[in-house]
Order: C-alpha cells, then sequence, then structure tokens
C-alpha cells in the first residue's frame, strides 16, 4: 500500500489501562499546538465496532453523535478535532471496523482479488492504510494524527493497530511518532501514585509490534521526577518523553497551555527534525482570558431526554460556554430531564425555572419525554423566558404553538401520533419509502436563507447561512400561514424545496428555534452568533432581575 504525498508525517495516539482518558482531548490540543506553531493538520478518529457509524447508536451507549459539513454521523471527539483545530472535516476522517470490512466484503463480491483468499492481513489492514493515505493525499498537510479507539488489549483494536505498526515499518521513525496515553493511578489510602498499568498497558501495546515513542501519562497530580524516571526505564521511553497529562480543575480550553508547559509538542517537533519556534494562539488566548474575567452571570436551563449522560449534549454544552464568554459572563446550566416536568401533574413549573435566564430544548429521537419538552417550551412562551430550540426543539415549539396559540387541538409530529388530526411536524415523500435508519436522514450542510426583517437575519448578518442537519421529519408546510396569522414568524427556509429552517416569535423577548443544529458550527475563537446572541439575551435578563 503505497501513498502518493511523500512529505506528510503521521502520529498515532493509543490509549491503554483504561477508556475515557481524553485521547481525543490530547489529540486535539497536539493539533491546536502544532497549528501555532504554522504547521497544517488533519486528525482522523478510527474506531473498532463494528457499527458502520454511530448514527443508530443510543445516547446511552455512544453520547453525541457528531454530524460534520459533508453529511458523515461521526464520533463526538470530531467535535473536540473541530472546536480546538481549524481543521474542516468530512467523512474521510470519520472510520470504523464496520467500514474496513464493508469495503472488503464488496470488493470480494465484485471478484476484485481474482479469486484470492480474503485475510485480515493483508486486505483489511491494507484498507485501514488506504483510508489513512487518503487523508495525507487529499491536500497538502504537514501532519495527519490518528486516534485508535478503545484500549489496548481491546481485540477490536489489533487490526489498527497492525496497520498503524506497518505504516511505522514502511515509512521509518522520521516520519511516524506513537503516542500512548495511559494511567497514572493514585491509591487514595495510601497516597501512592502506581505505574504497574502503565507498565503492562505498554508491555502489550509492543507484544503486538508497537513501541511508543513518547508516553502522555493521565495523573490527578504533579509526577515526581523519580516517577518519571522509573516510568521511563520500565517502559523503554526517554525519560523526557514521559510527559505528564494532569488533571485540571478550570475547563478543557485549557488543557493545550498546560501540555505545551509541559513540553508535550516541543518534543514532538525534535522527533521529526522540525523547529518549533514560538508558539502563537492569540484568539485562543483572547478566549481564555474572557473566560476568566466575566463581568456578569448568567444561568441556562437545558431540558432533555438524555440528561443523565455527559456527553450526549456536549456540543450544546461547549456553544453555550463560548457563547458565554463572548459575552464575558459566567454560565452554570441547569441539566433538567424532561420526564420529570411532565410529573409535575398541577403544571406548576417556576420549580423547575425559577433560576433560569434562558431555556435550550435540545435534539432527539422518540416520544418519550416530548410532553415535558412542549410543557417547558409553553412556560418560555408565557413568562417571556429567552427560549432556544434546536432539532426536536424547535418541533416541540410548533407542536405547543400549534395546541395553545393556533388552536389546533392534539396538534403533533406523526412521529409521535401518526393519528394526530394536525400533523404540523410530518415526514416528506421522499422520507416515507424509507426502510433503513442508517444515514438515511437529512444529513451535513444546507443552505438557509433568511426572511427580510427576522431576527435572525439581524443576529447572522447576512442574507443566508450554510448549517449543519441531522433530523427526518419536517415543519407542515400547508401550516404555514395559520401560524404566521397567529404571530409566529418562519425566520429562515432552505430554497430549494421551501423547507422550513427556523421559526421565531415576534412579540417575546426572544424566541428562536432552528431545524439545524447550530452547535456543530461552534467554535471557542469563532462562538455562534445564535448562541452568543441568546447567552446575550439571558444575561441581560439575568441583569435585570438582579435589580
Amino acid at each position: 500500500m503505497k501513498m502518493a504525498n511523500s512529505k506528510t508525517r503521521f502520529i498515532f495516539v493509543t490509549g491503554g489501562v483504561c477508556s475515557s482518558l481524553g485521547k481525543g482531548i490530547a489529540i486535539a490540543s497536539l493539533g491546536q499546538l502544532l497549528e501555532g506553531h504554522g504547521y497544517r493538520i488533519s486528525i482522523i478518529k478510527m474506531d473498532p465496532y463494528i457499527n458502520i457509524d454511530p448514527g443508530t447508536m443510543s445516547p446511552f451507549q455512544h453520547g453525541e453523535v457528531y454530524v460534520t459539513e459533508d453529511g458523515a454521523e461521526t464520533d463526538l471527539d470530531l467535535g473536540y478535532y473541530e472546536r480546538f483545530t481549524g481543521a474542516r472535516l468530512t467523512k474521510k476522517n470519520s472510520v470504523s471496523t464496520g467500514q474496513i470490512y464493508y469495503s472488503v466484503i464488496q470488493r470480494e463480491r465484485r471478484g476484485d482479488y481474482l479469486g484470492r483468499t480474503v485475510q485480515v492481513i493483508p486486505h483489511i489492514t491494507d484498507e485501514i492504510k488506504k483510508r489513512i493515505f487518503d487523508v495525507a493525499d487529499g491536500e497538502e498537510l504537514d501532519f495527519v494524527m490518528v486516534e485508535i479507539g478503545g484500549t489496548v488489549g481491546d481485540i477490536e483494536s489489533i487490526p489498527f493497530l497492525e496497520s498503524i505498526r506497518q505504516i511505522r515499518q514502511e515509512l521509518g521513525s522520521r516520519r511516524v511518532l506513537n503516542i500512548h496515553l495511559t494511567l497514572i493511578p493514585s491509591i487514595s489510602v495510601a497516597g501512592e501514585q502506581k505505574t504497574k498499568p502503565t507498565q503492562h498497558s505498554v508491555k502489550e501495546l509492543m507484544q503486538l509490534g508497537i513501541i511508543p515513542d513518547m508516553l502522555l501519562c493521565r495523573t490527578a497530580r504533579p509526577m515526581s521526577e523519580d516517577m518519571r524516571a522509573k516510568i521511563a526505564l520500565f517502559c523503554n521511553v526517554s525519560e523526557r518523553n514521559v510527559i505528564a497529562a494532569e488533571d485540571i480543575n478550570g475547563s478543557i480550553y485549557e488543557i493545550p497551555r498546560m501540555l505545551h508547559k509541559n513540553g508535550y509538542d516541543r518534543i514532538v517537533l525534535e522527533h521529526f527534525g522540525l523547529p518549533d519556534g514560538r508558539l502563537r494562539l492569540p484568539q485562543w488566548d483572547r478566549f481564555l482570558k474572557s473566560m476568566k474575567s466575566p463581568r456578569g452571570r448568567t444561568t441556562i436551563a437545558v431540558v432533555g431526554k438524555y440528561i443523565s449522560l455527559q456527553d450526549a449534549y456536549r456540543s450544546i454544552y461547549e456553544a453555550l460556554v463560548h457563547g458565554a464568554a463572548a459575552n464575558q459572563v459566567e454560565i452554570e446550566i441547569l441539566r433538567i430531564d424532561s420526564e420529570e416536568i411532565e410529573q409535575e401533574k398541577k403544571g406548576n413549573l417556576k420549580k423547575f425555572f425559577k433560576d433560569a435566564d434562558g431555556i435550550l430544548v435540545p435534539g432527539g429521537f422518540g416520544d418519550r419525554g416530548i410532553e415535558g419538552k412542549i410543557m417547558a417550551i409553553s412556560h418560555a412562551r408565557k413568562e417571556g423566558i429567552p427560549f432556544f430550540g434546536i432539532c426536536l426543539g424547535m418541533q416541540c415549539a410548533v407542536i405547543e404553538f400549534g395546541r395553545n396559540v393556533c388552536g389546533l387541538k392534539n396538534a403533533n409530529s406523526s412521529e409521535f401520533d401518526p393519528g394526530t388530526p394536525y400533523p404540523v411536524i410530518s415526514l416528506l415523500e421522499d422520507q416515507q419509502i424509507v426502510v433503513e435508519k442508517g444515514g438515511t436522514m437529512r444529513l451535513g450542510g444546507y443552505l438557509c436563507k433568511f426572511t427580510d426583517n427576522s431576527r435572525i437575519k439581524k443576529i447572522y448578518s447576512k442574507p443566508s447561512e450554510v448549517e449543519r442537519h441531522r433530523h427526518r421529519y419536517e415543519f407542515t408546510i400547508r401550516f404555514r400561514e395559520l401560524y404566521e396569522r397567529h404571530g409566529m414568524l418562519i425566520g429562515g427556509i432552505h430554497p430549494r424545496n421551501n423547507l422550513v429552517e427556523t421559526i421565531e416569535i415576534k412579540d417575546h423577548p426572544w424566541f428562536i428555534a432552528t431545524q439545524f443544529h447550530p452547535e456543530f458550527n461552534s467554535r471557542p475563537v469563532r462562538p455562534h452568533p445564535l448562541f452568543r446572541d441568546f447567552i446575550r439575551a439571558a444575561a441581560d435578563r439575568s441583569a435585570s432581575r438582579a435589580k
């Protein structure tokens, strides 16, 4: 397996001891630091699960599904990659075992292998290598960085690890760097840090033919020089290349600077014989400064059905932080389970939202918790609380407005009630014939053209924008005139087939909902205009309540 580009360097990041150590943030941080030195990068996530992508996986299993501009449903780590770096990622940057085997099996069925026995080596490993080299060949890049999902020792990861071993053998150490992220646990009773799990993890990696060039050690407290020397000795790594990745009390956005202080990027560049120069991250530093010096405070209630899961609404939470920093306010996020709201029989929701300056209802699928979301939206509309609905949040706002303002009793989405007399949310004709679930929704970037005199057009300060989507059901266009007659403005449409993209209420302090997912386009250094303006409205409400 050969690649056309002879200049790109490759960095592979593996994980050991346990999952959820933060490989995604570790590789995204390195990407940002390399960009800060003037290099061009791209990042690939290779997941060992057999699913084609996480699109059909429950948030309880996998957390948030992140969507790229070209419509790929991906792991949430790609969200960290795009938020931390300037890389624009595509479906090429998200690879799973399912995709690899599917491609190989399709070739075998076509007879491409000319009757040969199809095997893990070389056919599966060649396909994995091809996916990595395709990203390198696609544009002029200094670095392609690859995160191998899972933990060393998982049987599912072995073909990926074998593939990166082969790449190192083919290209040599001057073009390949192996970083292993591991854990240094502390025994709380003895107050002692333990290196044995790291030693065993590195031993297992070396048995697969991969010798790590650098160890990134997650630790609850600073590592002593003796600890660093012990790890280096038993893991066959230079002592200087044992880097501490300490737990931080602040924001994850402080991690790149912390790792830079520990020599992370400098050692990487030295490995490749490249000058490090001066690190320049002016926009990022301004963002951090805004976060650390708030001039006010606001509280946002997020009402969802997956609230108990930390990563189910990860991009939403991060976009709120970006909007808060842009307004120089400290943000508190209230996580409210929509099913708990449904249990409030008297409909008195003030106990849920007495501290809320704004209410956000995010996306989701299925009818569980829907009535609780509708109740929260009704409360926001009646009480004049700034409201932001996203995807399913917009659909619930349409249902609520239809029932309580337009007089459409029992209005609903045909997803939740196929027999509703007023299907204000429904499937398009081309979606009604779809049987398969994976990758069949309206996915990726679609143009939204803003309506003249709409609030959303003023917020964007432009006539249109491309935003990312992940949904199947739409606003039923035959109800548009009725809704507008009762005070709801259709603020944006997709012009190709007149699909409703945004709604807003004219006589409300701030009531906007979008069918698209603006959180996927929010960055710390470029907060999304809707999140920025939503937080501004919530902060204004907070300030007025404090008087």
